[in-house]
């Protein structure tokens, strides 16, 4: 029997819109089946190139769990003409789609660890896919720490499962926001300084962290005082990604491009140019 060959990675696949969440008035979660076969496997923390017919195409992590097997979840912010356009759409359109393409987060290897799990804005939606895979499997774990930061508590991505998360007695969630209203009761301030109060061994610690590049320093560097070993901090660096293949030079970062030796990267690793804006 010849062997099924692989989508050539440069032909969008076509794929229909099942369903439409308006998680935020500019984010916009898109459930995707594909038109014909199966929707691929993919890692949590890898992503695709979602393509809008006669618009363009952009990159957009996963946000869906890895075990869904019938559609391919994406949460979109609209910040361009491409996501824009993505949020626009309504059941039953048609996009194109590209991958899955780039490295997961180390689910599977940080088995047995505790996990520390640290998202501010919309980087909670490549980290959802993560936490799925370790709530279904929790018993492979340590301590469960997740970490949310937002703008404020108008801006907070998927509330209904924080909530949901936070009622666990096998996870610490904390929720953190800069600029709280009469009605916010939770913490007040950057995300970072809640890791100063999370309970977990740093020296059998591994952090996956996601969010804004300003963040994600600060969130490494209050990782690294409370003791975590750099080699098991891991963030995901999703930034100017145009090809995935890793052939346009977009998302070059120093020696390394994003979309295929990234988006998650181990922070020894990159720790040495993160800091340097021209990079």
């Amino acid at each position: 029997m010849a062997a099924t060959e692989s989508p050539n990675p440069f032909v969008p696949q076509v794929y229909r819109v099942d369903r439409v969440c308006r998680e935020l008035p500019d984010t916009t979660t898109l459930e995707l089946v594909p038109r014909a076969g199966s929707c691929p496997a993919f890692e949590a923390g890898q992503f695709n190139m979602l393509y809008v017919f006669g618009v363009g195409e952009a990159a957009i992590s996963m946000s869906g769990s890895p075990a869904n097997q019938r559609a391919l979840v994406h949460t979109v912010r609209h910040v361009g003409a491409v996501s824009a356009a993505l949020a626009q759409l309504e059941t039953g359109a048609t996009i194109g789609l590209r991958g899955p393409f780039g490295t997961g987060w180390p689910v599977a290897a940080a088995e047995g660890a505790d996990l520390v799990i640290v998202a501010g804005g919309l980087g909670l939606a490549p980290l959802r896919p993560a936490i799925y895979q370790v709530l279904a499997n929790r018993r492979s774990y340590g301590r469960v720490v997740i970490l949310v930061g937002s703008r404020s508590p108008q801006e907070l991505l998927y509330r209904r499962e924080l909530a949901q998360w936070g009622r666990r007695f096998d996870v610490e969630v904390e929720v953190t926001v800069d600029h709280a209203d009469p009605g916010w009761h939770g913490h007040v301030g950057v995300v970072p300084a809640l890791i100063a109060c999370a309970q977990f061994d740093p020296q059998e610690t591994v952090a996956l962290v996601c969010g804004p590049e300003v963040m994600m320093r600060f969130t490494a560097n209050a990782l690294l005082d409370a003791g975590v070993a750099p080699e098991s901090i891991y963030l995901s660096m999703e930034r100017n990604m145009k090809c995935a293949i890793g052939l346009c030079g977009h998302c070059q970062f120093g020696p390394a491009f994003i979309c295929k030796d990234g988006p998650v990267m181990r922070f020894d690793k990159i720790a040495g140019i993160f800091a340097i804006r021209e990079i």
